[in-house]
């Protein structure tokens, strides 16, 4: 595969990711977060299995030793920080999410550099506080006042704590890829399995029959989208890309997600785009490719 494609598909993976973002704001209008998260992953687990037996190498069943850091993976990173996604959606606009969103990889790095011993350089310091200086300017909107009332919108908040969700995710996922043999499309589809199974009791509690009857095609559609294209090809197309051009120059793409989110927002969702989200944006950005550059 010639490396325009590779870069083709990355780019496709940034626009299926950053579509997540708008199609979780007009499901989350009609389901409630837990059970958004189970039919989202209901939907993906068909395909992630056939993904993953066909591309696994070694037995794809886990053994007694590897199901506790599974199920830990699963509700750590793919449950809880779906449900804390779509919850902040209920307060706050899709393009404020994808821009605190796009800060996973800075939090992941600076998780990294505290827990497991890794360097940290001067330039990647000024990183992360240019980082954190792009997410106090999207989460006080640029209103100091804001800052001094300590009233930040819910929405922002929850969604800092599904990144720091995430991260703690792929801070363990190193650890436990090499302590239990865990390869990366093992973790992915029981992660999947676990993350459906946590939210099920949930979703019978909160949503009833006669809810779910009321679902509009377009909602249905919303969480097929989010299924299908953000969670299977998205990842599938990922997994393609680390393992032809290594997983620095994948990363770079990630960056695309914010930008496409802001450019889909308007047009979709009629969210207003300011120019102070857009320096945000590019704030953030620039702070998480200083962070998490290997050079």
């Amino acid at each position: 595969m010639s490396l325009s494609r590779i870069y083709a598909m990355m780019i496709l993976c940034a626009l299926f990711w950053s579509g997540a973002f708008i199609a979780g704001k007009l499901a989350i209008r009609e389901f409630a977060p837990n059970s958004l998260t189970f039919f989202r992953f209901l939907i993906a687990l068909p395909f992630i299995f056939v993904i993953a037996a066909k591309w696994n190498r070694g037995s794809l069943l886990p053994t007694a030793r590897q199901w506790p850091p599974l199920i830990a993976l699963g509700l750590i990173g793919t449950f809880a920080y779906h449900v804390l996604f779509f919850s902040s959606l209920q307060f706050t606009s899709a393009v404020n999410s994808s821009l605190i969103g796009s800060t996973l990889p800075m939090v992941t790095a600076l998780l990294a550099m505290l827990f497991l011993g890794e360097k940290i350089t001067w330039l990647r310091a000024f990183g992360i506080v240019l980082a954190f200086s792009g997410i106090l300017l999207v989460v006080i909107n640029g209103d100091i006042e804001v800052l001094r009332a300590f009233h930040l919108n819910p929405g922002d908040a929850l969604m800092l704590a599904a990144v720091c969700s995430w991260a703690v995710y792929s801070i363990l996922c190193r650890r436990f890829m090499t302590d239990y043999a865990l390869s990366p499309l093992m973790i992915t589809a029981y992660t999947f399995l676990v993350c459906t199974a946590a939210a099920l009791p949930f979703t019978i509690w909160e949503t009833s029959l006669a809810e779910l009857a009321r679902v509009s095609g377009s909602g249905w559609l919303a969480v097929a989208y989010m299924a299908i294209f953000a969670s299977v090809l998205g990842y599938l197309f990922q997994l393609i890309a680390v393992e032809r051009i290594g997983p620095s120059r994948t990363a770079i793409f990630v960056n695309l997600v914010p930008v496409f989110t802001m450019i889909q927002s308007p047009l979709l969702l009629h969210e207003p785009v300011s120019l102070l989200k857009v320096t945000s944006g590019a704030i953030i950005i620039a702070g998480v490719y200083l962070t998490t550059r290997t050079k």
